[in-house]
């Protein structure tokens, strides 16, 4: 451990560093727990106070806090100026009103728990900044930071993430209405307006001068060049906020949102997602680390008493404003329990409360423990929340449920591929009834002109509300294959008497549905995939004659393939297939004949083939 000790790290260290990422993140997410609870746990087991590997992980953190800087830098890539401007009164409204609902909650609780005002409204302000991985990570994971809900929650983010500006003067002025000012510290008003200059000096350059350098750069034709500007530019943000005394984080979210309506935007973001996705994990990891489990053993009653506070107070404080703002009963639980967590910022405030004297040490250690074993629990209280909180109710304003269908055909399943079926049978004025479970297709359906009941394909009563038992037909439209499959199931048990046609997702899935005896099956993409593959040989210059012997050559042997896969299995047939790797031919014989060896004529025969060939 002597690189360690002399402030670097070693190749030991990078590996342990990988091996414990790698072992982690797909343990637990196997586990359904979530990498982010993986790598907290990593970092435990190999830090000062596990395994001992690393014995400083602070040096570890400093370099894995730029995994923040590169996750906001994305974030703001994703947030054009036009789209931020419409969230303002979620940024300054909402997130606002939770942040201040929350410090004074919590404050009461650190006064009630013995703790001097001052400390109490520092911790509580730290407890208060959620963490942005954290949370990002879990709503990335869930697919749900690009919903409604999950941009409202990154509104609440990027108000906590300026709020450690404000916070950090807070504690400077606290600290000289109870420790008094240090005689080097510079004036407020110095302090306010070198972060002014900073932000102002950001947004020039992000306006006027990065689109024409990253045009210079391009022309260069150099990608690592391309790379190492993307860097630049992050860490170079970075750096310029933190000389400011403004949040790193928040620098590399302006950069992000200045940049977000450039030409290079996504280059950008590949050239970072990488450095992003390797150091986030190493913070995650230094922050398990950090657990001081001798402060935890010593102050377990404290620290245990302090977390479950801490979080049951914001998460009902939390839960309250969402309420207040209009949010229903499932988005205010799970923002409760996605945001009832301190964060890496707390971090930071603390450590000033230490250096300004607002906190002692023992606080600082306490409050430290609080915050990183709250953001070790919360993918487990959002995991369980998640499991046991009830279904959304939708919203079924003007959808009626299947009741007496008499449609001569059925379509269970109503969407893109359906909607386009059904419009050969319209022509010819067939009969139809249509059956869905997306209560947005079926009202967007209904402004094309279409009445489309919500009904479950999979359930037998719906079948026979929707006039199964008297159709001719039942046409399978749903997306999901195992879905398709339970109904063909039902539909043959239940009504052996009607055709079948399925949409079938690709070709294990049509040969489930052929041996399940449907009457017609296609895979959704296979005719439209011949007809672009016909555009293109037109383009190119051949004839309609010898396309349409081309398509139909292909239509012919897929069709011959599928029949031996059917006989033999998925395997089967691959000799069919064209593809445009050059497979060389056996040679026939490979060893020398001897000198006076007889060769009978039949070899000599194949011989002469192969070299003619």
């Amino acid at each position: 451990m002597a690189a360690e000790a002399a402030g670097g790290l070693g190749l030991e260290h990078a590996v342990a560093l990988l091996a414990t990422a790698v072992i982690a993140a797909p343990l637990f997410r196997r586990l359904g727990l979530g990498s982010v609870l993986g790598y907290l746990a990593a970092g435990l087991v190999i830090g000062p106070f596990g395994l001992g590997l690393f014995r400083d992980p602070e040096n570890i953190l400093h370099v894995a806090e730029f995994g923040v800087v590169m996750f906001l830098f994305i974030i703001g890539l994703e947030m054009r100026p036009a789209k931020l401007w419409a969230l303002r009164k979620e940024i300054f409204g909402l997130g606002a009103a939770q942040v201040i609902t929350c410090i004074v909650l919590l404050s009461f609780v650190g006064i009630a728990a013995g703790l001097h005002w001052a400390a109490a409204s520092i911790g509580a302000a730290g407890f208060v900044l959620s963490s942005t991985a954290v949370i990002m990570k879990m709503m990335d994971d869930a697919g749900e930071a690009s919903s409604a809900a999950g941009q409202r929650n990154i509104s609440i983010l990027l108000f906590e993430d300026l709020m450690i500006v404000p916070l950090l003067a807070l504690v400077a002025v606290i600290a000289g209405l109870t420790v008094g000012v240090p005689e080097d510290a510079p004036p407020l008003w110095q302090s306010i307006l070198l972060g002014v200059g900073v932000i102002a000096v950001v947004f020039l350059a992000g306006r006027y001068v990065l689109n024409p350098f990253f045009g210079i750069l391009a022309r260069s034709g150099a990608r690592e060049v391309m790379t190492a500007a993307a860097l630049l530019v992050v860490l170079g943000t970075a750096l310029l906020m933190d000389v400011g005394g403004l949040s790193m984080a928040m620098g590399a979210f302006l950069a992000g949102v200045l940049l977000s309506d450039s030409v290079f935007r996504h280059q950008l973001e590949a050239d970072v997602e990488p450095f992003r996705g390797i150091l986030l994990a190493l913070f995650f990891i230094s922050v398990g680390m950090s657990l001081n489990v001798s402060v935890v053993l010593a102050e377990w009653q404290l620290i245990g008493a302090g977390v479950l506070a801490f979080m049951l107070v914001k998460a009902l404080g939390i839960y309250g404003i969402a309420r207040a703002f209009g949010a229903d009963q499932r988005e205010a639980i799970t923002r409760a329990a996605l945001f009832a967590q301190g964060g890496e910022f707390a971090f930071v405030l603390y450590s000033a409360a230490l250096a300004g004297g607002v906190m002692d040490a023992r606080i600082a250690a306490v409050m430290t423990a609080i915050v990183i074993i709250s953001m070790a629990l919360t993918p487990l209280v959002v995991l369980v929340v998640r499991r046991y909180l009830p279904r959304p109710v939708e919203n079924r304003d003007g959808v009626e449920d299947a009741k007496d269908l008499r449609g001569r055909v059925l379509f269970v399943g109503f969407g893109r591929f359906a909607q386009v079926a059904s419009q050969g049978l319209l022509a010819r004025g067939v009969e139809m009834s249509l059956i869905e479970t997306d209560v947005e297709m079926i009202q967007a359906a209904a402004s094309f002109g279409f009445k489309v009941y919500y009904g479950d394909g999979t359930r037998l009563d719906v079948l026979h509300a929707s006039g199964a038992a008297n159709a001719e037909a039942i046409l399978i439209c749903v997306e999901k294959p195992e879905v398709a499959d339970r109904i063909v199931a039902l539909v043959k048990s239940e009504f052996p008497h009607v055709k079948i046609f399925a949409r079938a997702f690709d070709r294990g899935h049509s040969m489930r549905l052929v041996q399940a005896g449907v009457e017609y099956q296609i895979r959704e993409l296979f005719e439209s995939s011949l007809t672009f593959s016909a555009a293109v040989l037109r383009e190119l210059g051949f004839s309609d004659i010898d396309i349409a012997e081309t398509i139909e050559d292909v239509r012919d042997r897929d069709a011959e393939r599928f029949e031996m896969q059917l006989a033999g299995g998925i395997e089967a047939g691959r000799a069919l297939m064209r593809g445009n790797m050059q497979t060389p031919k056996p040679t026939p014989f490979t060893r020398p004949r001897k000198e006076g060896e007889a060769i009978n004529e039949e070899a000599e025969d194949i011989i002469g083939e192969a070299e003619e060939a």
